[in-house]
């Protein structure tokens, strides 16, 4: 059975451009073949089981020729897939995607289409340029100043002066200078606002506004560089008065989120919508321990509190729990310890309320808080991981309380992203790293090997990951409390590290 086929519009980059319907494809898909300019955390929602291929398409580069990504298209398909071609933009705007489409319909492949956000608009949006205003034009116009190898812009500028609209070039950066002095030539003001803007809609957005005739002058002294886009128009020059996203306060900033992957979403999704770039970079992975003796051993003791110190090990109890024949209606008669505010959501997503969370959330306080309600002793039932420190453990048992510690999930140091991140670390292109944890700074050094670790700024939760980070060189800043609002408010202080 022939597999279909879908066109699905990766939009300019930032997954939250991405549609509902292109993230469906996605989840579905056996197989996704995918363009340069997709952005690495659209390539992250690809399903693990499903075969990735690069065909890398870029400006005056295409190391995959189109008629080899039609044959792999057809050939996926025949082996009964369901396949995404994902392309960067919109599928059918300079984009060859009706190219594709024709191969497939004639070799009797079904396919569909999934329309993306276009640069061609997101771009000058994100850079506070409204492509049409009725106080300045009734129309925009899409034009591409990339040319065939060798061969010079097809490209009708009298007609374009014309029209009196807003101009925007794609893929013309190389072409600047020709289309600048192909408008004046045909007529255009010097000083009709124009902009340069690259990476558009990403964190490392830039942009260029002046008069057209300085245009290409101005993108050098820049040092702009592709990918990048050509707007024309009188719509230019509202570019610093609307522009909302350079003033973000994290806006340019690239910073890398290392917490594990079911994790990750919640503090990326805050510091994208300040503007920052965003690296999600998981460096740990909890994996279950098979092993739930230890708990059932546990359970024959009686215990006046259950520990819990990190969301993960909320499900991971409850999982032990079950394997066991049981759940959690098992703790009745144990109160509730929950090392902070994301270990108490993720309790009371199962219905059950903390009956402590201390006030500072780290295993020092947890510790002194425990000792706080059983000054006579007590017995406490940590459910945590095998590689959790010893500082609670041991604290809680100097005060005469007594631990019985039952490890539930194991976690295990893997970054996918390591010679990604080696890349960029070398390049000095990252500003800041996010550490949660003592266990992701230790796996964040592993992924990355021997490197200098003073080019960025680690953002710590708690001391005990700052130490951990100092430990390795790194110059290190410590949220004001250890909740994820307060390491995106800490991100945002970077500059002002020494």
């Amino acid at each position: 059975m022939t597999g279909t086929v879908t066109l699905v519009g990766a939009g300019p980059g930032d997954k939250g451009l991405l549609t509902t319907a292109g993230a469906q494809a996605i989840a579905r898909a056996d197989a996704v073949v995918y363009d340069r300019l997709v952005g690495e955390d659209i390539l992250d929602l690809i399903p693990p089981h499903a075969e990735k291929i690069s065909v890398g398409k870029e400006n005056s580069h295409h190391p995959v020729p189109q008629p080899e990504i039609n044959d792999i298209l057809v050939r996926l398909a025949r082996e009964g897939k369901a396949v995404v071609r994902l392309k960067g933009g919109d599928c059918f705007l300079f984009g060859r995607g009706g190219e594709e489409c024709e191969h497939l319909l004639a070799n009797g492949v079904p396919f569909r289409v999934i329309p993306g956000v276009t640069s061609a608009l997101a771009a000058p949006a994100f850079a506070g340029i409204p492509v049409t205003h009725r106080d300045f034009t009734s129309s925009v116009h899409i034009i591409t100043a990339h040319a065939r190898a060798g061969k010079p812009l097809q490209i009708n500028f009298d007609a374009l002066v014309r029209l009196d609209g807003t101009l925007v070039f794609l893929m013309g950066l190389t072409a600047l200078e020709q289309v600048t002095s192909g408008l004046l030539r045909a007529g255009m003001p010097p000083d009709l606002p124009a902009a340069v803007i690259e990476n558009g809609a990403r964190g490392t957005q830039r942009k260029v506004v002046c008069g057209l005739s300085d245009l290409a002058g101005a993108v050098r002294a820049a040092g702009l560089q592709s990918p990048a886009l050509i707007v024309v128009g009188r719509v230019c020059a509202l570019s610093d008065q609307l522009d909302w996203f350079t003033p973000l306060p994290l806006h340019g900033k690239t910073i890398v989120v290392t917490r594990p992957k079911a994790r990750a979403g919640t503090l990326a999704g805050k510091m994208r919508r300040r503007g920052a770039n965003i690296i999600e970079a998981p460096c740990i992975e909890t994996v279950p321990r098979k092993d739930t003796q230890p708990l059932a051993d546990a359970l024959q003791r009686s215990h006046d509190w259950a520990v819990f110190t990190s969301p993960a090990g909320v499900p991971a109890a409850v999982d032990a729990l079950r394997r066991l024949g049981c759940d959690l209606r098992t703790l009745y008669g144990m109160k509730l310890a929950a090392i902070g505010k994301g270990t108490a959501d993720a309790l009371a997503s199962y219905g059950l309320t903390a009956d402590l969370v201390p006030a500072q959330y780290d295993g020092e306080h947890l510790a002194d808080a425990l000792i706080a309600v059983m000054p006579q002793g007590g017995s406490a039932l940590l459910l945590r991981a095998k590689q959790g420190g010893q500082l609670l453990p041991e604290k809680l048992a100097a005060a005469g309380i007594r631990v019985t510690d039952v490890p539930l999930y194991d976690t295990v140091y893997r970054c996918d992203k390591a010679d990604a991140l080696r890349g960029l670390l070398a390049a000095g292109k990252i500003d800041a790293v996010t550490f949660t944890s003592v266990s992701t700074v230790e796996a964040f050094v592993q992924a990355v090997g021997a490197a200098e670790y003073t080019g960025f700024t680690a953002c710590c939760i708690g001391t005990q990951t700052a130490d951990a980070a100092r430990k390795h060189g790194m110059c290190v800043k410590i949220a004001k409390n250890a909740t994820i609002d307060e390491l995106v408010a800490c991100m945002e202080e970077i500059d002002n590290v020494p």
